[in-house]
């Protein structure tokens, strides 16, 4: 059987298990995803940062709407083959609210969905001022996740932002609870230190997620290092976004500076490449094959 026969969800919840450190871009749209597909990596976060700031030109703080999530993932999965964790931020309300955002999510493609304990509107887990809700509260949205998915190995990913807030005890404590209510994976957001790192990974018993924002609070450390460790898969959410917007800035300004792409050819896809990363040959393929044999004209003489 094929990488590409076994289900999404299979293939998520096998690269968890193997605690290897599976190294995850995020994507906020679907021509982000058939880059991270295009350049071999093996699974995609659908990024609920990248989404609010790219599509909707805003930070971070719980704008966008389920719809507007479900849109993305769709295209997403059709565009590649790659399993999607999606961000699903606080699952759009209580717990009955989880339980549709896990079923229209789950339909629309995801392999996995991750949910968190801040207070709606949350914020970024690498900003100021966050709030978390009672555990109670979170562990009856773990739970209605985790009952309402139709395929038992969608992977139902717990994330708890209570470091920040309650220190580090807490979100180990809060992460374990989850856990117990059915979490296969937890995420324990925003570590300042690998000390902190290694212990999240050493005490909780499922696969972790360790999520790396450039310019955030968690350091980076090395892939090897968070191999020997035992991490799960580390997220780097919005590389691609914080990539395109500065190669962004740079071809703009020469073109309003020069009026002219000339001094930055070099900083720019060809053509070609543009259409092969959009699978151009393809539709090309498929065109021809569907097209009309307009040399065969239907028989009208019984008419």
């Amino acid at each position: 059987m094929t990488p590409t026969q076994v289900r999404p969800t299979q293939r998520l919840k096998s690269m968890l298990s193997a605690r290897q450190a599976i190294i995850v871009p995020g994507a906020a749209n679907a021509l982000f995803a058939r880059l991270i597909e295009d350049l071999g990596f093996e699974v995609c976060y659908v990024t609920g940062a990248g989404i609010a700031n790219m599509q909707l030109g805003v930070p971070d703080i719980g704008l966008v709407t389920l719809t507007e999530l479900v849109n993305q993932v769709a295209a997403m999965a059709e565009a590649i083959d790659l399993p999607l964790l999606v961000d699903a931020d606080t699952g759009f309300g209580n717990a009955l609210n989880v339980e549709r955002t896990v079923r229209v999510l789950e339909r629309a493609g995801a392999a996995g969905i991750q949910i968190e304990d801040q207070v709606f509107p949350k914020k970024c887990g690498h900003f100021a001022g966050k709030a978390v809700v009672p555990l109670d509260e979170m562990i009856g949205k773990v739970k209605a996740a985790v009952d309402s998915r139709r395929d038992g190995d969608l992977q139902i990913v717990a994330r708890t932002d209570a470091l920040a807030v309650l220190g580090i005890n807490a979100a180990i404590d809060r992460a374990q609870a989850m856990i117990e209510a059915g979490a296969d994976a937890t995420f324990v957001e925003a570590p300042t230190s690998r000390a902190e790192i290694e212990r999240i990974v050493r005490e909780l018993p499922v696969p972790q997620i360790v999520n790396v924002v450039f310019g955030g609070r968690t350091p980076e450390i090395a892939h090897q290092e968070m191999k020997s460790l035992g991490a799960g898969m580390v997220l780097y959410a919005n590389a691609a976004l914080q990539a395109a917007i500065v190669g962004t800035q740079d071809v703009l300004s020469a073109l309003k500076r020069d009026g002219s792409l000339a001094a930055v050819h070099g900083r720019l896809a060809s053509f070609d490449e543009r259409q092969r990363i959009l699978r151009k040959a393809e539709f090309d393929r498929l065109e021809t094959r569907y097209a009309a044999d307009e040399r065969v004209q239907p028989d009208r003489t019984a008419d």
